[in-house]
């Protein structure tokens, strides 16, 4: 309890004693840049053996005369776009960027950096970590957007290619009893997502104390803390919003 309070602390005091707008505009810029373009690589490569993976192993599996071929990519797109486009990309997410900003962070105070923002009056938790959270939660709802369309172009072509369904058939199951609201809340998700990842991160990592191994650890224990923070907020929301999901 006295983590979870230290947290609420740190994340009000993201709020209070800020700087000028313009300077949070030019820092938030140069943090989406971090946070979400340097992500591409992982995120499209993740996304194209999901969306193939998840194809190959859902055909293999309904090979029932019952059952039509286009419900293979019915599954293959509620699939990505409830739970693995934004749940497991922000596992790797928090991996990749939950990391940086603790090591960054984490050398920033056993270096002293932060402690010399602060003896020149500048709220370093407000200068340092606002900006990475507001491109956290802008860039990871469009990595999530990007990984749907990415996970399921690569289920038509694995469909294709390997002649476990055809291509029209693929097609018609992508259609097939679409619910629009799927796509609210998987970018429901990826805001929220987002959100725990960067200030989980920051809050490992700005106070983090010792020497460069303490700040392999604050990493380590940024990544394990919003790994557990996603899979909670995953059940919650999953609880809120199911009623939502039935098709209509």
């Amino acid at each position: 309890m006295r983590s979870l309070g230290k947290y609420l602390i740190f994340i009000h005091n993201l709020f209070v004693r800020r700087e000028t707008f313009r300077t949070y505009v030019k820092l938030t810029f140069d943090e989406c840049i971090k946070v979400g373009y340097d992500s591409l690589f992982i995120v499209l490569i993740v996304s194209l053996f999901m969306g193939a993976v998840t194809t190959i192993q859902t055909a293999y599996n309904l090979v029932s005369p019952l059952i039509p071929d286009s419900i293979v990519s019915l599954v293959v797109r509620d699939m990505t776009i409830l739970e693995l486009a934004p749940t497991i990309i922000a596992i790797v997410y928090a991996g990749k960027v939950g990391s940086n900003i603790a090591g960054e962070l984490g050398t920033m105070r056993i270096t002293e950096q932060i402690d010399a923002l602060e003896v020149m009056g500048i709220n370093a938790t407000s200068y340092l970590v606002l900006p990475k959270t507001v491109a956290s939660v802008i860039m990871f709802p469009m990595l999530v957007i990007l990984s749907g369309f990415t996970s399921i172009f690569a289920g038509y072509w694995t469909a294709v290619t390997t002649g476990v369904v055809t291509g029209q058939a693929y097609i018609a199951g992508i259609q097939l009893e679409f619910n629009e609201f799927g796509v609210f809340f998987a970018l429901i998700k990826a805001v929220t997502y987002g959100y725990l990842v960067a200030t989980i991160s920051a809050y490992k990592g700005f106070f983090t104390s010792g020497g460069a191994l303490e700040v392999g650890q604050s990493s380590t224990n940024a990544v394990t803390s919003s790994c557990i923070a996603i899979l909670v907020a995953d059940y919650i929301l999953a609880v809120m919003f199911a009623e939502f999901l039935i098709p209509g």
